[in-house]
């Protein structure tokens, strides 16, 4: 039984309280903010049967990060951010017919993501046509009719773009990207870009794969994982399980970070006697606390390092065997490293040598070494170097494909890197387009497509008329906030895949609309019975999700429906694909992409069995290199460090405990000690005195760059924290006004999100955030 959309207040950040941040994570209260809000808003019977069956064989997989799953799991397989993702996405309020007449756009545009999202979940196709300020609904036809028809009214498919969300299943991503190649172009930007591109190109140029190369087993039976920009307690928090295995048996960790994070601590095991009563299990041996942007000089003076260990007693410390069989390029790299500055790297990375030191002997003694990162390595500037400087610290010792060791991207969504694999990229290689042309009988498109940086772009030069996104909210998570929605903004026509409200369908276009899917809980019945999904997590594993609930509401259409309907009506014969077959059997789909998809042969039979199964991996599995050579290159990256001016500092945008991604749960962040809020600057205390002022101030966040423009954040409040000095943070998206949408990493085209140039002034009082018209008139969206 559906309950109507209730009334949600926005927070008064006036009311902001701040706290000493937390130094362990999960314990009693992790179980407590789980399950209040999973009962509250599901009642007890919805949320026992979606939390029960979440992550666990013959259920469905969390919609938030893509940790694997273990092979033996336990009853209660979840953890806090995955119980608020799934209540946040399960509840059974619906947003009334009456909404969209009362509530125009402009009025929607000034609510917050938090406000938008407790609405309710969408329920049926809604139409905002030229020159009016409401959404309307409509019926599934006269939607599926009004896309088709503005697609083919295109002077060229080139002028369209087709976004995609991790939280897409295998199965509608791989019909998605048909339908786009059917339509005539490469055109497919999705969330990759904004996070793990860098990893992608790094690993890809180096190791010939841009996945991870270990296996959930390696995570608990290495005997070193370094951590690097990564905050497991918040972003991935089941990770703390495996972290706490690592270390009983008798694997170390060590951190690398600006932030002090408690998930990098202490893990208080909320399934274990000692995480309710006890201290729980202590993370990191070793906590680097490094400037933002120095990960690639550190990296470069840990391999420096082994380099010179190896010299003073040859034979004993590199793998000779693996670098003479697998590897190339030690030779140009050893005299390289060779030169490397000292004083530099310690300046770049705020460390001192003895810090160095003992991680490099860390990794010496150590025979299994895996390096985990995530988006505080992705989004640096040099972040595709840095992630080449990783490849080649692992190779040295030979690090890669042997059990417990490897090096391990952390995708933060669900089905990131399975929507990669069934071809949405902008950039598939051609084998992929001769496989999926044969199959389907139709010549791909074999020009390059845009990423998410080039789509606005595009738009913003009046290039692009029409953008589809399959879920995700895309205003949001694009850097460049100003410049992102006013390029939206010239769109002939948005058209949003959605399961809630978010800001992206408030940035409209001459027309937009709204299509509203089934989430990944609930039941899928197709016209030859119940269907499912599958997914490929960060380790490769894919696996089936089945929906447990029944939806929402009737009218809803699942992506792979919606998505088949939109192809039908748009593409017509041009391809020989059976749309309607499609939608009515998911079995159909998976036939197809066995035989386009390397890895993927006999896909409904290997996904049925228990635990579905895992896509094979040259460097893991066989240690062989799909690179120009067959071998695993050992890189030359040149060293730029980070600069920054004097009374600036370099700040980087990140999640709040109680988000995921752009979907704000709430305004607190336990761990950091943040309550009623998200308008604040985390800055070191030393640098608050530094630079004259106070703890608690209201201050103006203005990001400097070259291109002249004044991008600011009114009104956040200054939070004394324990940074590493001459650095700062905020939250995003909240903060993505700050970073230009021309500033992007070398290589990979993603946005510098961990890496801004900030200077902050004194703001005249009033309330945290600004108010939106002050906000628009200074140029940067409302924050209220």
């Amino acid at each position: 039984m559906t309950r109507q959309n209730p009334r949600v207040r926005e927070v008064d950040e006036n009311d902001l309280e701040v706290h000493p941040p937390k130094e362990w994570a999960a314990g009693l209260p992790a179980v407590y903010y789980s399950m209040e809000p999973a009962l509250d808003h599901m009642g007890p019977v919805r949320a026992g049967r979606i939390l029960l069956s979440m992550n666990q064989k013959g259920g469905f997989d969390c919609m938030s990060c893509a940790w694997p799953d273990p092979g033996h799991r336990s009853t209660f397989e979840y953890c806090e951010n995955g119980a608020k993702a799934v209540t946040w996405e399960a509840t059974p309020v619906t947003i009334a017919p009456e909404f969209w007449s009362e509530h125009s756009i402009c009025e929607l545009r000034e609510r917050s993501e938090y406000w938008l999202g407790m609405q309710g979940r969408l329920t049926e196709p809604v139409y905002k046509a030229p020159g009016e300020e409401h959404y309307r609904p409509i019926g599934w036809d006269e939607a599926i009719s009004l896309v088709a028809d503005k697609l083919k009214s295109l002077d060229s498919p080139d002028q369209a773009a087709f976004y995609t969300s991790g939280r897409a299943s295998n199965e509608a991503a791989f019909l998605y990207q048909l339908f786009v190649r059917g339509f005539g172009t490469n055109n497919l930007p999705d969330c990759s870009n904004m996070c793990h591109e860098s990893s992608g190109w790094g690993m890809g140029q180096t190791i010939g794969v841009g996945k991870a190369t270990v296996s959930y087993d390696d995570y608990v039976s290495t005997d070193l994982m370094i951590i690097i920009g990564q905050n497991p307690g918040t972003n991935h928090p089941r990770m703390l399980t495996a972290l706490e295995r690592l270390k009983e048996n008798g694997g170390r960790i060590v951190a690398v970070n600006p932030l002090p994070e408690a998930g990098l601590r202490r893990f208080k095991n909320p399934q274990k006697a000692k995480g309710v009563v006890g201290r729980g299990t202590q993370l990191a041996d070793q906590f680097l606390q490094i400037r933002s942007g120095g990960d690639m000089a550190l990296l470069q003076a840990v391999s420096k390092r082994v380099l010179e260990a190896e010299a003073a007693a040859p034979g004993t410390v590199l793998d000779h065997e693996f670098l003479a069989e697998h590897c190339e390029g030690l030779e140009e790299l050893t005299a390289h490293l060779a030169e490397l500055d000292e004083q530099t790297v310690l300046e770049a990375t705020g460390l001192t040598s003895a810090e160095i030191d003992e991680l490099a002997q860390r990794y010496l003694q150590a025979e299994k070494v895996i390096i985990t990162w995530a988006m505080g390595v992705t989004q640096q500037k040099n972040g595709v170097a840095t992630i080449k400087e990783i490849i080649n610290l692992l190779l040295l010792r030979g690090n890669i494909g042997k059990p417990g060791a490897g090096a391990s991207p952390i995708r933060g969504h669900s089905n990131v890197q399975g929507d990669r694999t069934m071809g949405i990229w902008e950039q598939m290689p051609p084998a992929f387009l001769d496989a999926l042309g044969q199959e389907f009988s139709f010549a791909p498109p074999r020009d390059h497509g845009v990423d998410a940086v080039d789509a606005v772009r595009r738009m913003r030069d009046g290039r692009m008329k029409f953008f589809l996104a399959l879920g995700g909210n895309f205003v949001a998570a694009m850097s460049d906030t100003v410049a992102t929605e006013a390029a939206m903004d010239k769109l002939d026509m948005n058209v949003q895949i959605s399961t809630k409200l978010n800001r992206s369908h408030t940035v409209t276009g001459a027309e937009a609309l709204i299509l509203p899917t089934l989430g990944r809980t609930e039941v899928d019945i197709q016209a030859t019975g119940p269907q499912f999904v599958s997914v490929e997590d960060t380790v490769s594993a894919v696996h089936p999700s089945w929906g447990k609930v029944e939806p929402v509401a009737p009218n809803l259409l699942s992506e792979v429906a919606i998505v088949s309907r939109l192809a039908r009506a748009t593409l017509g014969e041009r391809l020989d694909a059976d749309w309607e077959g499609f939608e009515a059997d998911y079995d159909r789909i998976r036939d197809h992409i066995a035989n386009v998809v390397v890895g993927c042969e006999n896909y409904n039979e290997r996904i049925r069995q228990e635990g579905g199964f895992v896509m094979a991996n040259g460097p893991r599995d066989s240690r062989t290199f799909n690179t120009p050579t067959g071998k695993a290159q050992l890189t030359v990256n040149a060293l730029y460090p980070l600069e920054c001016p004097p009374g600036r500092l370099i700040l980087q945008t990140m999640r709040s405990h109680d988000q995921f991604n752009t979907t704000i749960y709430g305004y607190n962040d336990r761990y950091r000690g943040i309550k009623k809020g998200r308008h604040v600057v985390f800055v070191n205390p030393e640098d608050i005195a530094e630079l004259g002022l106070e703890d608690g101030q209201l201050v103006d966040v203005h990001g400097e760059y070259v291109d002249g423009k004044d991008r600011v954040l009114r009104r956040f409040r200054i939070v004394s924290y324990p940074t590493a000095r001459g650095c700062a943070a905020a939250y995003y998206p909240e903060a993505n006004v700050l970073v230009p949408l021309d500033d992007t990493v070398t290589g990979s085209n993603t946005p510098v999100s961990k890496g801004v140039i900030v200077r902050l002034e004194p703001t005249a009082e009033g309330p945290s955030g600004g108010s939106s018209q002050e906000n628009a008139v200074a140029g940067v969206p409302a924050t209220a």
